[in-house]
């Protein structure tokens, strides 16, 4: 650390201004700690959005703990509506309603990405020692000044050679900048980092079903609707104008695949035929298809996630999963409350901060990247199955009947419980349930035996 800027008082960056990024610059600004946070994008309070590769967001028990933690809750969630289950949609347009816990007030929430971003970033705004820098994009990172090194117009404009560069100096480099990190590529280069990136075969695009002529909403507002149709599926989700943000999640390249829609037609025949029921609530299906960019799906797990006390990597900087659980999001805003817990004990030992929030998160990000990619079969095979509602429904009876029962998607949407423990406790479950049927079924049969 610089002598200027001792460990107790240091300067903080952090590269990416997305969710995660305003949110933890927004933690760190309330504990009065000097942040600049470099931005790749436009301001996005200006009204700047990466249309198109939004996927709506569902808000659950995880980050809105961390709303509650920074006084953000209330207005944050005003912007938010409520799903209470999924809403199945069977390719003859049968709908069928599955609630997602017992008590009806337990439910996701839908939030526009962009809505909820600018509310962030005008939060750590507040905190005069929180400066965002935006288009200013993170290109390298020298680990061990530590420096962050920017490319960006205002670098142009003060006349850096090369022309648009900018070597920032700082005491601590806090990497929240997404999938395709600059930071974590940098750390790629140490030796012994452990990287992994996979991604499915399967790619998204967002679609749009406007508000009904009635300026209502065209389907069922307080429900994520799933259309599963076995090796492809398509959700939509409820924004606060009375539209609906759909995602379309299907192979690249195969018999049902983007790689076949080549036409107008052929995308109007694909939806007239898979999805009958959504198609005629889709005005600007065929505008939407051919201006919205395809997205990949990846899930990044590497570590450590933190070099020396100098660099950290957060969010989908360390561990993208892609978005089938709901919980991409609300893992990045726990890990800026365990940073934030992690921070009020150990710092300004910031090596045993970042070494502790490793050591506390891995195996946690490890367990729901592994859920969302499982979560993904199960929301495009299953849930439109016979067995699937049966389970679901015998689910739901273990929780009413069963003290201290709870359901894996319970745990994981409705409670705090880590990833790895609530995995562990429904696989004991599970167990314990199977020792209880067959108990039962024991019993039924010395019985019979008895009688007969």
């Amino acid at each position: 650390m610089g002598e200027d800027h001792p460990t107790e008082n240091p300067r903080l960056a952090i590269v990416g201004a997305g969710l995660g990024g305003a949110l933890l610059a927004t933690y760190l600004g309330k504990a009065g700690y000097s942040v600049d946070v470099y931005e790749r994008r436009a301001d996005p309070r200006a009204g700047n959005v990466d249309r198109g590769r939004s996927i709506n967001l569902a808000i659950s028990a995880r980050g809105i703990h961390a709303l509650e933690e920074l006084g953000l809750a209330e207005r944050v969630m005003c912007m938010a509506i409520p799903m209470r289950g999924r809403m199945i949609h069977s390719t003859s347009g049968e709908l069928s309603f599955q609630p997602y816990d017992k008590d009806p007030a337990k439910c996701i929430n839908s939030i526009s990405r962009a809505d909820l971003n600018r509310a962030l970033i005008e939060a750590a705004d507040q905190y005069a020692e929180v400066r965002f820098h935006f288009a200013r994009k993170c290109t390298d990172v020298d680990l061990n000044q530590p420096a962050v090194v920017l490319d960006g117009p205002a670098a142009r404009e003060l006349g850096q050679h090369p022309p648009g560069r900018i070597v920032q100096n700082c005491d601590i480099v806090l990497a929240v900048d997404g999938l395709y990190s600059a930071v974590r590529a940098a750390m790629q280069r140490l030796d012994r980092f452990d990287y992994q990136q996979t991604y499915l075969a399967h790619g998204y695009k967002e679609l749009s079903i406007p508000p009904a002529t009635d300026g209502t909403f065209a389907l069922e507002p307080n429900a994520l609707h799933i259309w599963p149709r076995r090796s492809f599926m398509m959700i939509a989700l409820p924004n606060q104008d009375k539209s609906f943000t759909c995602t379309l999640f299907l192979a690249f390249e195969g018999t049902d695949s983007f790689n076949v829609l080549r036409s107008d037609d052929d995308v109007r025949h694909f939806f007239q035929d898979h999805f009958p029921d959504a198609a005629p609530l889709m005005p600007t299906l065929v505008e939407d298809f051919r201006r919205n960019p395809t997205g990949s799906l990846g899930t990044i797990r590497c570590g450590p996630w933190h070099y020396r006390d100098k660099v950290l990597l957060l969010g989908d900087a360390a561990h993208a999963i892609v978005p089938f659980y709901g919980q991409g999001m609300n893992c990045a805003f726990e890990d800026c409350t365990i940073l934030n817990d992690c921070i009020e004990q150990y710092a300004p030992d910031w090596g045993r901060t970042f070494a502790v929030f490793y050591e506390k998160r891995k195996h946690h990000t490890d367990a729901i990247a592994d859920l969302a990619l499982h979560n993904f079969v199960e929301m495009r095979d299953r849930t439109g199955s016979a067995r699937f509602r049966l389970n679901k429904t015998a689910e739901r009876v273990m929780h009413r009947l069963v003290p201290g029962y709870l359901p894996l998607y319970s745990m994981v949407s409705f409670s705090r419980i880590p990833y790895a423990c609530a995995v562990q406790r429904d696989r004991n479950q599970r167990r314990a349930s199977k020792a209880i049927v067959i108990l039962l079924l024991a019993a039924a049969v010395t019985l019979l035996g008895y009688l007969i």
